[in-house]
């Protein structure tokens, strides 16, 4: 008889998420539902606003990657209008989006995602002398990793523990078997947890030095961009490249470091080993450069098929409502898509933990729709970018990644699973940050030819009717933005978002998205304990719509408030 697992939330992730899986005798997941369990709604403010306006409202959609939607809604109605804007705005926006990339994929693994991996417990037991010899295992010169710091790591933490509130640390699965670090592994990766609360900060000081402030940078405007005074100033740029280089140097010494070492200790471990369940993948271009190329390239692969790339066509982008909380019965594409609300609430069941209100599959059981491409599902997110550009034969990745598997002796396929997807986010941060300095040194270069930053619209050449969109890759994947424009407001507007098309629910017609399909066959150690289910889904990178809670130290929700902001 299966039994159904309810985790809710899921933390560590921005947002509200639920995940309920049904297991079988052995603890082998047959079945798994993926909701997200508040509404944001963003698309109907947005109604009859001033085009102007939408880059400002948009970029609320999320208090993560604030930037990604921002530069999205101002270059669709760029898109809709017609306009271009100058070279320097485009490497502006670029490297905006560089350090949100890599300030995204740092905290994501460090303090998102880590505890999947790392036994905070276990490393209290380790040997720091002993650490500190490991650690040159993975890098000649390991960063937070002498036998000093190590020491001061686990004292820290030691006093934390003796408190008797973790903080951070409480209500984990301490000691699951699936945990295969050893004591000074996680010592380790438990150092460069707190270096890394030092090297966000830094990140965000890039995106704000060009935006403005960080997060929701404030320097896009239809046409361009405003930081003009940053932009002339050499001192400005000089600052940029050496934090940049400060970030660079984490990268190389811990976060590239600490992805081998997991692939180390974890490449015999099922549980992170297992094949993706959607074997379709979906990218676009990204991160404008010198030459006026582009860093990584659109693309599309279909079942895990490196030997043949399809172009991307924005056209046969549709989303399913079937099963999510909302109006329609017709798949639509964005131009034309609806986002009106039908909520149809939960249904009482057995679970592990007793009866409660469960996840009604049958019917609609997610506020987040189900995007597909061509009809069927894909996963998007650095996972795609890394494969698709790999078989495109991007020379920059096919050699990171070939790097990578030549020095952790894992074939290509193990690309295509939980550890690959981890990895592959580690490869693309990598990658961003070493061009971030050629696209630096190219805005330099076309500045002392050209110092214009922003081109006004003509108000008076903008058609009555208009439609437009855009497409950039977000942190977690592919982004896109689509507008409707009359007399100069939105008459509609949709967003596909990286995490709709991850974690939507079941289609019309039976195709689960990336979530659920990942989440199949994955055998739990312990039910009550779903280390496995978080582990899997944390390394999508969840970006849910956010939701605001009181909880005890139990873990045990006390109240629930409804934020209704003001616009």
């Amino acid at each position: 008889m299966s039994k159904r697992v309810v985790i809710d939330p899921i933390t560590r992730i921005e947002g509200h998420l639920r995940i309920e899986v049904e297991v079988d005798e052995n603890n082998v997941v047959q079945k798994a539902y993926s909701s997200s369990s508040l509404w944001r709604g963003i698309e109907v403010i947005l109604k009859d606003r001033s085009v102007f306006d939408v880059g400002l409202l948009v970029q609320r959609i999320c208090g993560v990657c604030t930037y990604s939607h921002y530069r999205a809604g101002t270059e669709a109605v760029e898109n809709a209008l017609g306009l271009t804007i100058p070279k320097n705005a485009k490497y502006i926006r670029s490297l905006i989006h560089a350090s949100l990339n890599i300030h995204d994929h740092i905290v994501h693994f460090y303090h998102l995602h880590a505890l999947d991996w790392v036994d905070v417990v276990a490393a209290l037991s380790a040997s720091p002398e002993k650490a500190a010899q490991v650690a040159m295992q993975y890098s000649d010169v390991p960063i937070a990793a002498g036998a000093g710091d190590l020491r001061a790591t686990q004292q820290k933490v030691q006093k934390l523990v003796d408190t008797g509130k973790l903080g951070p640390f409480a209500n984990a699965y301490w000691g699951n078997k699936t945990y295969k670090f050893t004591p000074e592994q996680n010592l380790i990766a438990l150092s460069h947890y707190l270096k890394a609360l030092e090297i966000q900060r830094i990140v965000a000081e890039l995106m704000a030095i060009f935006g403005g402030k960080s997060p929701h940078p404030q320097s896009l405007v239809v046409g361009g961009i405003t930081s003009v005074r940053d932009v002339l100033n050499p001192a400005r740029l000089q600052e940029w490249k050496a934090k940049l280089t400060t970030v660079q140097d984490f990268i190389e010494r811990a976060y590239y470091p600490d992805i081998l070492m997991a692939a180390d200790a974890y490449k015999t471990e099922p549980s992170v080993l297992g094949d993706v369940g959607v074997p379709n993948f979906l990218t676009t271009s990204e991160f404008f450069t010198k030459g006026e190329t582009h860093l990584f390239q659109s693309g599309v692969i279909k079942n895990k098929d490196l030997s043949q790339v399809f172009d991307l066509d924005p056209m046969l982008i549709k989303e399913d409502v079937t099963h999510s909380w909302y109006k329609g019965e017709q798949p639509l594409h964005p131009f034309d898509g609806e986002t009106e609300p039908n909520y149809t609430g939960m249904k009482e069941r057995d679970t592990v933990y007793g009866k409660l209100p469960t996840l009604d599959q049958d019917g609609k059981y997610s506020w987040v729709k189900s995007p597909r491409y061509d009809g069927q599902p894909f996963e998007v997110g650095p996972l795609a970018s890394m494969v698709v550009n790999y078989a495109r034969g991007n020379q920059v990745v096919v050699d990171s990644v070939n790097d990578f598997l030549n020095v952790t002796g894992l074939p290509v396929t193990a690309l295509f699973t939980t550890l690959g997807r981890t990895a592959a986010r580690m490869l693309q941060t990598r990658i961003v940050a070493d061009s971030a300095f050629e696209t630096l040194q190219a805005l330099i270069d076309n500045i002392i030819v050209d110092e214009e930053t922003y081109r006004k619209p003509d108000l008076s050449k903008i058609p009555s009717e208009s439609e437009g969109y855009a497409m950039l890759e977000a942190p977690r994947g592919m982004l896109s933005h689509w507008i409707r424009i009359k007399d100069g407001k939105v008459a509609n507007y949709q967003a596909v978002v990286p995490s709709t098309w991850n974690s939507g629910p079941v289609d019309a017609n039976g195709n689960v998205g990336p979530y659920e399909a990942d989440l199949i066959g994955l055998k739990l150690e312990d039910p009550k304990k779903p280390l496995e289910v978080i582990r899997v889904i944390h390394s999508f990178d969840p970006c849910m719509a956010c939701a605001v809670h009181v909880m005890d130290f139990n873990g045990n929700e006390l109240s629930q408030f409804e934020v209704k902001p003001t616009i």
